[in-house]
């Protein structure tokens, strides 16, 4: 499993259980953070940054 499949994982088990065991509103603030954080910090990437990365992860998908 790659290294990004799991943070997948681990942010989906995280938000369930965030929408389990937390009130309501502490939870769907705690399930945007999970989730948004990598996009949040995707975007604050310079555009080399952003290009860079793109290679490697198609670099790392085509074998």
């Amino acid at each position: 499993m790659s290294p990004l499949a799991k943070y997948y994982v681990g942010a989906g088990i995280a938000s369930l259980l965030a929408l389990l065991i937390l009130p309501s509103p502490v939870s769907w603030i705690l399930v945007l953070v999970v989730l948004a954080g990598p996009v949040a910090a995707y975007f604050m990437l310079d555009e080399s940054q952003r290009a860079r990365l793109r290679r490697i992860r198609r670099r790392q998908i085509g074998g």
